[in-house]
């Protein structure tokens, strides 16, 4: 099971994927992108407690990269994990994954 939490800090939205990030949460993933983008701040994605990634898990970090971009949000991630640096490698899209210290 995985959860996809947002906190609302202050200059910057941090999204929090933990778990198994899967189809099963594509409301929660709604939601924060709805949250992340109404927010209209610098967001963090910290995916440091995911511990597994369906192709519905690639594809919400692709659209919120996408989506961040085209609203001109800064988008950065924190501790993307091996397996989805692997599959975002494979994509072809790696390099437009920025990562946070």
């Amino acid at each position: 099971m995985g959860t996809i939490s947002v906190d609302e800090e202050t200059g910057r939205t941090v999204v929090v994927l933990a778990g198994e990030i899967d189809v099963a949460l594509r409301p929660e993933a709604s939601q924060a992108l709805s949250t992340a983008l109404r927010r209209d701040l610098p967001v963090v994605v910290d995916a440091s407690g995911v511990t597994f990634a369906d192709s519905s898990g690639i594809a919400f970090l692709i659209q919120f990269r996408a989506l961040g971009r085209d609203e001109g949000l800064d988008v950065t991630f924190r501790s993307l994990p091996p397996a989805i640096v692997d599959v975002l490698e494979i994509l072809g899209v790696r390099d437009e994954f920025a990562c946070a210290a």
